[in-house]
């Protein structure tokens, strides 16, 4: 893989609208990136403690998220949101924590199936519906007494790309603080889509953020972090501090990289331009599916969008209603023209994707549109 391409085993070359499920970011094989892992290289890998690529990092994160004065590494988004929601009922002295159906916080915390064989804590997770205060309420009602947080994606990803509204963000904030609960933002997807996170975008600030993904610049990478007064109860050097370890949490390639990463590649101005690329290509793809009368919603937000052929976009995942054959068909038809994008319908934009890749993804988009016609819904 290169810039915004790749090539597989047998020789056929894609250009990449997958982007490793939105972590490759910064497109493949970065030079400023690959320069940065290889001057780490060469002073040693990991160190076993405190060094200052970690440092240099924390005080990256801690500048870009008003709402992170603390933050923590470990290896990936999904422990990060693990350990987020035990501190949670650490520091609360409660058992539950409230998600929502069809959000997506790890391999091991994946609602889309709430009981799929490998979630843990099964028993201490209650669900209400995406976009819904009502329902919230109604479940904070039951069990907000034993209630240590509130987990949410502003923007979910795996549950289909849907866009949480900023009144219900709005809501949450105000029921756990009502509750005595914390609230904790899950951006591991979403924090590539402004310099402070889709949390600035809608001015709501969350007590824990759980990061991942993209900021490692394509190494592996979690964080979480918050209010100083509850990270700080995982400082090892205060008296009853709880335990946080993990061997390579600070591994200094990935430190490194994402110092590298947040400074001299994610700048604001390439955030913006990436986010600009991406609402242009939202509205060429409509405009495709409207000449042709195909009933299209686009979720998401800047460069991430998420296809429905539907004509009303979901608020929540069970409004989706198109099906696994018409997402398949898309899926294959993509990669036939040299296109790969994940199955099930996102198109994740890196900073290597140029206007010519849009221009002929849309082109080949309304191909598929044609070829495939009567499989699809129309207005």
């Amino acid at each position: 893989a290169a810039g915004g391409c790749l090539t597989d085993v047998d020789g056929h070359s894609y250009i990449d609208f997958t982007n490793d499920m939105s972590a490759g970011f910064y497109g493949h094989s970065n030079p400023v990136i690959l320069a940065a892992i290889r001057g780490a290289l060469d002073k040693g890998i990991s160190f076993g403690g405190p060094h200052k690529h970690e440092v240099a990092l924390a005080e990256d994160i801690c500048r870009r998220f008003t709402s992170i004065e603390r933050v923590r590494f470990c290896n990936s988004g999904t422990e990060a949101n693990l350990v987020a929601m035990g501190l949670a009922r650490a520091v609360t002295g409660r058992p539950l924590v409230l998600a929502f159906h069809g959000g997506y916080h790890g391999s091991l915390a994946t609602y889309v199936n709430v009981e799929a064989p490998l979630n843990v804590d099964k028993l201490q997770m209650r669900f209400a519906r995406y976009n819904d205060e009502k329902d919230v309420l109604r479940v904070l009602e039951e069990c907000g007494a034993e209630t240590a947080a509130i987990i949410v994606e502003p923007m979910m990803a795996s549950g289909g790309g849907i866009l949480a509204n900023r009144a219900f963000l709005a809501a949450l904030r105000a029921l756990a603080d009502n509750f005595g609960a914390l609230l904790i933002f899950d951006e591991v997807v979403t924090a590539r889509l402004s310099p402070g996170g889709l949390q600035d975008l809608v001015q709501i600030r969350p007590d824990l953020t759980t990061l991942g993904k993209s900021l490692g610049g394509g190494l592996t990478f979690g964080a979480f972090g918050g209010r100083a007064k509850l990270i700080d109860r995982l400082d090892p050097s205060r008296p009853g501090a709880i335990l946080h370890s993990g061997t390579f949490n600070n591994n200094v390639l990935t430190m490194t990289v994402g110092h590298i990463g947040l400074t001299q590649v994610a700048t604001i101005e390439a955030l913006q331009a990436v986010n600009a690329r991406g609402d242009k290509l939202r509205h060429s793809l409509l405009k495709v599916a409207t000449e042709r009368r195909t009933a299209l919603s686009i979720s998401g937000y800047g460069s991430i969008l998420s296809l429905h052929f539907q004509p009303a976009a979901p608020r929540n995942p069970t409004e989706i209603t198109t099906t696994p054959t018409q997402r398949k068909l898309f899926h294959l038809d993509m990669l036939l023209h040299g296109f790969y994008t994940p199955r099930r319908g996102t198109i994740n934009l890196s900073l290597a994707t140029t206007d010519d890749d849009c221009e002929a993804f849309v082109n080949t988009f309304a191909g598929f549109l044609d070829r495939y016609s009567a499989f699809l819904p129309h207005d």
